[in-house]
């Protein structure tokens, strides 16, 4: 055989064995999905059906945002203006000022009530807050409010019942419980009771600060608001109970507040001069008020529901009293000043150093009996009685006391 017919033979063998080469590399293309790495495959050109072929990228995830205005303003038929406090804000007050725009804690666009700066009135705007219940419309409220907590609780409990759901409230029995402190029963808190509610009859609720200074009107608000009843009370611990035809699917639309709103300007409690007194007068009574001895020293997050029975004793002998409030803020001290003022009654002399001086007056007289305005610390459960003459032997050991010192 001739050299040059050996090499024809040669790349015939060659050029066949690497056809089937390919053959087999695109057979196992097509069974394995193979693809080569790039530097191995010549690049080719992309068509438009890998185009169309491709996912369409998904967009950006976006986090949910409570201020969003794409559904409809909610609306609630709770009959009673819409407060950030109930407890330490009161209607009859008027503000002499804002600190901000009128801008609605709810969020722009989702309540169809408008923020006055102060509350969300359940009536139209252009009438006054309907809490102190003035016109045909704060009457109507006042009314229809009556009748849903009549509804919603029912026959009254029994003592048996009562004491059932009293002994299961206790510390001992559940660690449930609603904390209300020195904001007082905020809005929100309203939503807190009713999540409460949906597992149990009964919640307890722990009173703590500046509002137990006026424990009425916390128990007045916290059954008003919340269409409860309390059942039990000691000290500051109550005992709600959410009555008899309640269910929580039929619970009552309560839109939260996204922020706290900031508090409106008030007029200022200390003047210059007390009202019938000279500027020097003025001056020798603050300093002699500081030099007393101090009634009573209240703790942070304590106790108060027996301060203003106090002050009124020490009227009695005493036309200064001063009260220690070392290590309260001192917007809790001028909101017990002012609780002071209007419960015990009494003027409002220094809130200097960190303590509260209180004057009885020129003509001072102790009040009277007071028409159920303050508890004993302990009301059994449907027994007024027995609250009256733990009030009595409380202020007459309170009087036996003081008189001793």
């Amino acid at each position: 055989m001739s050299p040059l017919t050996r090499l024809s033979g040669q790349k015939h063998f060659f050029l066949t064995r690497h056809l089937s080469s390919s053959t087999a590399s695109s057979k196992l293309h097509d069974i394995y999905c193979f693809k080569p790495p790039p530097s191995l495959s010549p690049e080719k050109p992309q068509t438009s059906n890998n185009n169309n072929n491709k996912k369409k990228q998904k967009p950006e995830y976006r986090p949910p945002s409570s201020l969003e205005t794409n559904k409809k303003p909610l609306r609630s038929d709770l009959p009673f203006d819409f407060r950030f406090s109930y407890t330490e804000s009161s209607p009859d007050v008027r503000p002499i000022g804002l600190r901000e725009p009128k801008y609605s804690p709810f969020g722009p666009g989702r309540l169809d009530r408008t923020w006055t700066g102060v509350c969300a009135p359940a009536v139209d705007l252009k009438v006054k807050s309907v809490d102190d219940g003035v016109g045909e419309e704060g009457l109507d409220l006042e009314e229809k409010r009556t009748v849903m907590r009549e509804k919603i609780q029912g026959k009254p409990l029994t003592k048996a019942e009562g004491k059932i759901l009293v002994d299961k409230c206790q510390r001992n029995k559940t660690k449930k419980q609603i904390n209300l402190g020195r904001d007082g029963l905020t809005h929100n808190m309203l939503n807190d009771i009713h999540n409460h509610w949906k597992h149990d009859e009964a919640v307890r609720v722990k009173c703590m600060g500046v509002p137990t200074v006026d424990m009425k009107n916390v128990c007045t608000q916290l059954e008003d608001k919340t269409f409860g009843k309390i059942i039990h009370r000691h000290c500051g611990l109550l005992v709600l109970y959410r009555g008899r035809n309640y269910h929580p699917r039929n619970r009552p639309v309560i839109p939260l507040m996204l922020w706290k709103p900031h508090e409106p300007v008030y007029p200022r409690l200390i003047k210059t001069t007390i009202d019938g007194l000279s500027i020097e007068e003025t001056k020798e009574m603050r300093k002699r008020g500081l030099a007393v001895p101090a009634l009573t020293k209240l703790s942070r997050n304590g106790y108060f529901g027996s301060l203003v029975p106090m002050v009124r004793d020490a009227f009695l002998v005493s036309e200064l009293v001063r009260i220690d409030c070392q290590g309260l803020d001192r917007s809790d001290s001028k909101k017990i000043g002012c609780k002071l003022r209007d419960l015990v009654p009494c003027i409002l002399v220094t809130f200097d150093k960190e303590q509260i001086v209180v004057w009885r007056g020129k003509d001072y007289k102790p009040p009277e009996d007071e028409d159920g305005q303050f508890f004993a610390d302990r009301q059994p459960f449907d027994d007024p009685q027995s609250d009256m003459d733990c009030i009595k032997e409380k202020l007459s050991s309170d009087k036996t006391r003081f008189q001793q010192e």
